[in-house]
């Protein structure tokens, strides 16, 4: 049965590759590329950051969407006809991904940039470093929990149907959140800008994703030779995503290389609510699932998807809201340094703990 549900999720997620592996490793040699080319090359970025449009900084742009575009082609919203076969894996993914996590992310930067870390950050910056914690926050994954769900053998269809409702409900409820919370912790936001955001990072990949993913099942005959055709396409662009991450990842640490090389703490500093953040709603969702019976096929990527966070969308965002030279985009990029080696820990988890959950 195990090997049969890691064959269906086969096509869908494409399978964890060498890149996603060591993704922080990756992440964390373009933050050195960044800050010494930042640099040693101040005027290149300065010209670069100067190519923007109504708050949206062009090269980011570019890079964002060939980041997210591959990921939104896995999206089968032809899935939904199944939204009602695994309703207590859903109830509680959507719960805790939009009634739970950015507002306890909210939380916990008011809790240490506000009060514990007071003293170590000025107010100003303490502010765009909240203001970053809750984009990430408010974003919970779009594609790598295919891979995360795969690594524990979960159950396909179900992490199709998660990923495709969390994105219609992104696209609807992203903004309204962010504003709430930011205005919560007295961080002004132009909606204009906001709404904006969300446009061009959210709805029109996922319009690209949706009419692509149909041109390529048009002439198919089986549901397996669609999946086929997604899954060659998407390992085929997958290398223009890969250097959209890597840039951008360079870009920003660039923009902000004489911050951080002045404060080498900083990093360290964003780091903790970012990893507080992950092992709690995990365990929240996680423990939610076992009191419910859910079985593990479906429990472990109900709880892996609110763990794992949107960062594209977040890192997007953070810059037509902030700059790119912002506090809010440089904890954006700490939330991906931070991200995987805290995801695969969970999943490494998720798997010794199988036994206590029904097995379908």
């Amino acid at each position: 049965m195990t090997s049969e549900i890691s064959d269906r999720i086969q096509p869908a997620a494409g399978g964890i590759g060498f890149f996603e592996k060591w993704l922080s490793v990756w992440v964390a040699l373009c933050i050195v590329a960044g800050l010494w080319l930042g640099n040693v090359m101040p005027g290149a970025f300065s010209t670069l950051a100067s190519l923007e449009y109504a708050s949206v900084n062009l090269v980011v742009a570019v890079l964002i969407w060939a980041m997210v575009y591959p990921m939104m082609v896995n999206v089968d919203f032809a899935s939904l006809r199944r939204i009602g076969e695994r309703p207590k894996g859903l109830v509680i993914t959507i719960v805790v991904n939009w009634l739970v996590k950015p507002f306890t992310m909210a939380a916990l930067g008011v809790l240490f940039f506000e009060g514990l870390f007071a003293d170590l950050i000025d107010p100003a910056s303490a502010s765009e470093y909240i203001a970053g914690l809750i984009l990430l926050g408010a974003a919970p994954c779009t594609a790598m929990v295919f891979v995360w769900s795969q690594m524990t053998r979960g159950d396909a269809t179900y992490t199709l149907v998660q990923v495709s409702v969390n994105d219609i409900i992104m696209i609807f409820a992203f903004a309204p959140i962010v504003a709430l919370l930011l205005g919560v912790t007295d961080i002004q936001v132009p909606w204009e800008t906001l709404l904006l955001s969300v446009v061009l990072y959210v709805l029109i990949p996922l319009a690209a994703g949706a009419l692509t993913r149909l041109r390529l099942a048009s002439g198919a005959s089986t549901d397996a030779e669609r999946d086929q055709r997604v899954s060659a396409f998407t390992a085929a662009i997958k290398p223009v995503s890969v250097l959209g991450l890597l840039a951008t990842v360079v870009l920003l640490f660039g923009f902000q290389g004489q911050v951080i090389l002045d404060r080498p703490l900083l990093i360290a500093l964003i780091a903790v609510p970012l990893i507080l953040q992950s092992y709690g709603i995990f365990l929240i969702a996680y423990a939610a699932a076992w009191v419910w019976r859910v079985p593990f096929p479906v429990a472990a990527p109900c709880a892996l998807i609110g763990t794992s966070n949107f960062f594209e969308l977040a890192v997007a965002v953070a810059i037509s809201l902030f700059g790119l030279q912002s506090g809010a985009a440089l904890t954006t990029v700490v939330g991906v340094l931070v991200e995987v080696p805290v995801m695969l820990s969970l999943v490494a988890f998720a798997n010794r703990t199988r036994s206590f959950f029904p097995s379908s």
